[in-house]
């Protein structure tokens, strides 16, 4: 029986600034062309995380590997399979659509830079507007060109770090089709987000970092079986992924250990 090695794997990752002890032994694996998400609160550490494993970061203690290459050895390697994504799309607002994805095509050195530029155009629903400055563009147009410029090279990884913060809920919509259609394609993502319908809609798993520890970690299914379901008038009522998140981040440090097995 052979089994695939897990594109991303942590192991008791830990960091501190300072005074501040951010992560506190963080372990999760995520598996080729899955979508993970990285679910926590605000300063739980799910930016951190983000930046250790793109070799932007060192961290205090333990390991991590992306694609089978150490983050902290074989940096190199690992950024040649990577793409990063942060909370704001970094486009160039003086360029067009299309010139900021021909700009990043030449310094990734490939070949056709035009072809490249006007295959994500039509991918991502942005041909008609890529002739326009993306200082015109609505805030999901620049996010979707933002996720396109960052498959430029087709990286087996990419990291999401809240893809959706600031947008509204129709440009949300458009950017979970965006990342639904990136794992279906085989592209491996793990996505931090403070939103517990954005984790329910998109991942395979998820994980819930809390106080710089998972404390939670499964399908969607393993954690509403943490809770038992609500009767009301005698007709069960599944838990949602938010009564999860709330009573799991409630309980105390004794019980912040909890861990779904797949």
């Amino acid at each position: 029986m052979t089994t695939t090695a897990p594109a991303i794997r942590v192991t008791s990752i830990e960091k501190s600034y300072d005074d501040l002890h951010v992560l506190r032994g963080v372990d999760f694996e995520v598996a080729p062309g899955s979508i993970f998400a990285l679910l926590g609160s605000n300063g739980a550490g799910k930016t951190t995380i983000v930046k250790i494993l793109s070799t932007l970061l060192g961290s205090d203690s333990g390991a991590a590997t992306v694609n089978g290459y150490d983050v902290t050895t074989e940096p190199l390697q690992v950024r040649e399979s990577i793409s990063l994504t942060g909370q704001f799309a970094a486009v160039d607002e003086i360029l067009t659509g299309r010139e900021n994805l021909v700009l990043v095509a030449k310094l990734r050195h490939l070949p056709n830079p035009r072809q490249v530029a006007d295959e994500l155009l039509e991918r991502f629903n942005l041909t008609d507007a890529g002739a326009r400055r993306v200082a015109t563009y609505s805030g999901g147009m620049r996010r979707r060109l933002d996720i396109a410029m960052s498959l430029i090279g087709q990286p087996k990884v990419l990291f999401l770090d809240e893809p959706t913060t600031g947008l509204d809920p129709e440009a949300r919509i458009d950017v979970w089709h965006v990342i639904a259609d990136l794992a279906k394609s085989g592209t491996t993502v793990l996505l931090t987000t403070q939103y517990l319908d954005e984790a329910e809609q998109l991942a395979d798993r998820i994980a819930i970092l809390h106080e710089g520890r998972i404390i939670a970690n499964g399908t969607l299914a393993e954690l509403k079986a943490l809770l038992p379901p609500a009767k009301v008038e005698y007709v069960e009522k599944q838990p949602t992924l938010e009564e999860i998140f709330l009573a799991l981040v409630g309980k105390n440090e004794a019980s912040q250990n909890t861990e779904v097995q797949s």
